[in-house]
């Protein structure tokens, strides 16, 4: 191997390094996070719960999108054109 793929490997672990660290304060800040909520009276389920819904939405969220862009796209209008047709705010 060449001196530079050895400066290569070890940027690279040290980028692997960074990130592990990084990672591993993001795992404290959501225990410190989950722990509040905790405190405040909420369940691990009702958290599941509340995290099951929020992508159950963002899924049909998604899902109304596309097809606003479709039938925008069939009308030879913008999406944002489409809104006030069906009363939907620009932040919806």
């Amino acid at each position: 191997p060449s001196p530079n793929s050895f400066q290569a490997n070890g940027a690279s672990e040290e980028a692997l390094r960074s990130e592990i660290k990084e990672l591993k304060q993001k795992d404290l800040a959501l225990d410190q996070e989950i722990a509040q909520l905790l405190s405040e009276g909420y369940s691990l389920e009702e958290l599941d719960k509340h995290i099951s819904l929020l992508h159950e939405y963002n899924e049909i969220k998604d899902a109304g999108q596309m097809l606003l862009g479709k039938l925008a796209v069939i009308r030879g209008v913008t999406t944002k054109q489409l809104y006030p047709e069906y009363d939907l705010e620009l932040s919806d």
